[in-house]
């Protein structure tokens, strides 16, 4: 059996490898990398089960408390072997997809890329390592969402995607972090461990907020649902494979990981339920604006990852089983209606469902895939979406009492999405034909093979179902519950509630399709939706964001040089006083002999610097604020610091003299334009600046003097650096890094000028 990082090495290795191999080849070469990894995980088939995992040890910090680790159990197999299999079909399709199109290796690398950080990410067993390729998901579903990056509608869809499951990603870290911390582990399987000093910890609830916040922004949740249909921009290929099977699913693969820590808090169970059942219905009911194929069916995906997010808060086993099954079973159908929906697009032209019937005279094979794929998303038996839908409606009636509001939306979710089922089977492809762009005809092989295989795996599901419960499912729901759970998968339970609701649900489902036609424009027309709906309100914020950047960056950046050094000192010196005056830092030192001769050298650094001010020249401002320097030089050598005096002495006469001789060479002539007004401020702002410095001074002053540093220098410097000049072996030992930055500073600022100089010298 291999160690689990190997998915990360393989899927790394081939990110590499295809930038290189040929263009014509590199969609195939995806496939067989996808292949290779399901193969492995194939291998894990049959040895996890009742809650076991198989671990290897990965990237981990220890002097930083990361733990690393990767782990695969039941929930991980389940997600690496929707991620390789269907990863290994959208290859096989978007090589005949995009057949010709020059940036198809583009577009092939970042997949492999994508599958690689989501294999790390369920594969993760440290927090630090999942967030790392929990934030590479989102980066390469960027540059897939904008693959058509010269058109603006796909630009603004992935940047949209990419602030709204960004923004989701720090929300997660804020909450993973207090996580690790209460637990002392970023262990994911020890955070769990660990439930009961998790739970005790202040921050147990706003993390778990945060938490919550960050995978409902990634899996599109009420009321950030709406970057998911807008992402319909990508091409069919990243459609199908992120936005159905993959990506959108791994902020409901978080909230299962961390469903076994909050699972019996009243609060978890409260928000997962009625957000998810408010984003199913919401989603469903906007899938009756739409007629883009692509957006219609990105609008039930909202509603699907709401069921399942409102199954994980119901939270008795059975919603858990109920839970896993749908995840599967929903994979399958929709990614090979995202495929159908692509071919319908590629092959006539077009993608609007009410232009387009009667297409399986011409397309019998995609009509096979899109009804076999509609039975199974209808919850037709025996289709293994009967069996999912089934389990649904009575993990919702074990609930009791309480399941009234969750099965009257269910069941509005479940007839609507048999309705758009038929939409995209029966309307599509049976009936009178309508006229296309494009005459109508089955596509090549290589776009056939993955709706055709994902649909008739939900027929065998669907009649094999103990093999899919014990072998997927049961390991994968004690992997959320934490403990073993027997899940009883069958295709019929006889004669009972569930099967009355599940039969209403057809009949219902099938009422609306006939009234699709009327229903759309009705709820096209509502423009409240349009006005109020958060899609709205995000580009309403977005516009305010940009509003007051450009009047902050207006009013910061005028231009003025003076304006800048005026608002830079003040903001310093206000915050300075107000710290030390709020935090009780400010003292005063005790007074000393105000008869000793050196006071004299503070006076004439005052006059020195009053001078300076007052210069009307800039040679003369210059030769004044030499005094200053000089002053200082004295009080350094006085105060019983010779080497610093004279380098000091050095340092200021060598700067009089090249300022006082460049001076002399350009041409200022202009004096100096400010009103009184004007001055008078700069006078306040020095002012301000002046008191604060010199307020923090006193306060140094005023504390006692702790010789510990100094003393550690005088003992360490010939002992551990061979020196005893003790001020040089701190420059060049202790703070070597520093000086050598210091160093190249200068040398790239003296490069600089002569450069400039070189310049003005051939003018």
């Amino acid at each position: 059996m291999f160690s689990p990082v190997w998915f990360i090495l393989i899927g790394t290795a081939a990110t590499l490898a295809a930038t290189r191999i040929p263009r014509a080849v590199v969609a195939p070469f995806g496939a067989a990398s996808a292949l290779a990894l399901f193969a492995m995980a194939l291998g894990y088939v049959g040895t996890i089960g009742d809650g076991g995992a198989i671990t290897a040890p990965f990237w981990s910090v220890p002097s930083l408390g990361i733990a690393g680790g990767l782990r695969v159990d039941g929930l991980s197999l389940v997600f690496l072997l929707l991620i390789a299999g269907i990863g290994a079909l959208i290859f096989i399709y978007a090589h005949a997809y995009l057949a010709g199109d020059p940036r198809l290796r583009r577009l092939v690398v970042v997949l492999i890329l994508f599958m690689t950080a989501m294999v790390g990410a369920v594969t993760a067993d440290d927090i630090v390592v999942l967030f790392v390729f929990w934030e590479l998901t989102s980066l390469a579903s960027f540059f897939l969402v904008g693959y058509d990056h010269e058109n603006p509608a796909a630009r603004r869809a992935a940047l949209q995607a990419l602030l709204v499951t960004g923004a989701g990603g720090l929300a997660l870290l804020g909450g993973l972090i207090p996580i690790a911390l209460a637990a002392e582990t970023t262990s994911l399987s020890g955070i769990l461990a660990a439930r009961e000093a998790v739970l005790a910890h202040p921050a147990a609830i706003p993390a778990m907020l945060l938490v919550i916040a960050g995978c409902f922004a990634k899996s599109a949740q009420v009321p950030l649902h709406f970057w998911l249909p807008n992402a319909m921009a990508a091409p069919t290929p990243v459609s199908a494979y992120l936005h159905s099977a993959t990506m959108v699913k791994l902020g409901v693969y978080l909230l299962a990981r961390f469903n076994p820590l909050y699972q019996d808090e009243a609060l978890w169970q409260s928000i997962l339920a009625g957000f998810g059942i408010a984003t199913a219905a919401t989603g469903m009911a906007m899938a009756f604006r739409e007629t883009d194929l692509k957006r219609v069916l990105a609008q039930t995906t909202v509603a699907a990852l709401g069921t399942l997010v409102m199954l994980i808060g119901i939270a008795p086993d059975l919603s858990i089983a109920a839970a896993v099954t749908f995840l599967i079973v929903h994979a399958f159908y929709k990614a090979a209606l995202f495929m159908v929906a692509g071919i319908v697009d590629h092959e006539t032209g077009l993608r609007d469902a009410s232009a387009l019937r009667g297409l399986a005279r011409a397309m019998p094979l995609t009509a096979l895939a899109a009804t076999l794929a509609a039975f199974s998303m209808s919850g037709l038996p025996p289709f293994v979406g009967f069996v999912a839908k089934e389990l649904i409606y009575e993990a919702k009636l074990d609930l009791g009492p309480g399941s009234v509001a969750l099965l009257g939306l269910g069941f509005f979710v479940n007839a609507a999405t048999v309705a758009i089922a038929a939409i995209m089977s029966y309307r599509l492809f049976f009936g009178a034909p309508t006229p296309t762009p494009n005459k109508p005809h089955d596509p090549p092989a290589a776009m056939l093979v993955g709706p055709i295989i994902l649909a008739v795996l939900g027929l065998i599901a669907g009649l094999l179902p103990a093999l899919l419960g014990g072998a997927f499912v049961e390991p994968a729901a004690a992997a959320i519950l934490g403990r073993p759970i027997a899940v009883p998968l069958k295709l019929w339970h006889g004669f009972n509630t569930v099967l009355l609701l599940s039969a209403a649900t057809i009949v219902v489902g099938v009422a609306l399709y006939l009234a699709w036609g009327r229903l759309v424009p009705r709820f096209k027309a509502l423009r409240v939706v349009d006005r109020f709906a958060p899609a709205a309100a995000y580009e309403r914020g977005l516009a305010a964001l940009i509003a007051l950047a450009e009047t902050c960056t207006r009013n910061i950046q005028h231009g003025s040089l003076r304006g800048y050094l005026r608002t830079m000192f003040l903001v310093l010196a206000v915050a300075t006083l107000a710290t030390l005056i709020l935090r009780g830092g400010a003292a005063w030192p005790a007074a000393n002999d105000l008869t000793d001769p050196r006071l004299l050298l503070f006076a004439a650094m005052l006059i020195g610097a009053a001078a300076t001010a007052m210069a009307r020249t800039a040679i003369a401002a210059v030769l004044a604020l030499g005094l200053v320097g000089f002053s200082i030089a004295l009080i350094f050598l006085t105060f019983g610091a010779p080497d610093v005096a004279f380098t000091q002495f050095s340092v200021e006469t060598l700067m009089v003299a090249i300022l006082a001789a460049a001076l002399l060479r350009l041409p200022l002539r202009r004096t100096d334009t400010r009103t009184a007004r004007e001055k008078l401020g700069d006078a306040g702002v020095a002012l301000i600046a002046g008191i604060a410095v010199a307020l923090v001074l006193a306060s140094v002053l005023a504390t006692p003097f702790d010789p510990r540093l100094s003393l550690w220098f005088g003992e360490n410097s010939a002992a551990a650096a061979n020196g005893r000049n003790v001020v040089n072996v701190i420059l060049v030992d202790f703070r070597a890094l520093d000086t050598l930055g210091e160093i190249t500073v200068l040398a790239i600022a003296a490069f600089a000028v002569a450069a400039l100089l070189r310049k003005g010298a051939a003018k």
